[in-house]
């Protein structure tokens, strides 16, 4: 058994409608997109740094860079189907979730959330956890200036 560990932040971008925000595969239409090259999925990124914490393969910081600027592809959904390919074999068992926001309002889409990942992952939806937390204004991501996401992957 091993434990990976990833996290990943980024800010939103000034106004709306330049990109559309993403997290954990969903699209939030009443916020700004993230400050990235790529969609700026925050979950999908957490989780690909918590597989690279496994794996070793540099996922965000050296595969999707190339996916993203070589091959214009910003879809974060296959930088994680990526970096599932370089787990070789293990198999997750479990993915834990926590993502700090002020805005938007992630409570009542959690389990359209554990879906997406699931469905991407190859796992059920039980197998993921997600937590979520305004932050209470205590951080820049409490603030509403953007958000942060940690993941904790247990695999096989």
């Amino acid at each position: 058994m091993k434990v990976g560990f990833g996290q990943d932040s980024h800010r939103f971008l000034k106004e709306k409608g330049a990109k559309k925000c993403i997290i954990g595969g969903l699209i939030f239409e009443d916020v700004p997109g993230w400050d990235a090259d790529s969609d700026g999925d925050i979950v999908y990124h957490a989780i690909c740094n918590a597989i690279t914490s496994i794996t070793h393969v540099p996922i965000l910081g050296g595969i999707a860079i190339e996916m993203c600027k070589k091959e214009g592809i910003t879809d974060s959904r296959h930088y994680l189907l990526r970096a599932k390919e370089t787990l070789k074999g293990l198999k997750i068992v479990h993915i834990a979730l926590s993502i700090e926001a002020a805005k938007p309002r992630l409570q009542p889409s959690i389990d359209q959330m554990r879906a997406k990942v699931a469905a991407v992952l190859d796992i059920e939806p039980l197998q993921v956890g997600i937590t979520c937390t305004s932050g209470d204004g205590l951080t820049d991501f409490g603030k509403g200036f953007g958000g942060n996401c940690f993941c904790t992957l247990t695999v096989t």
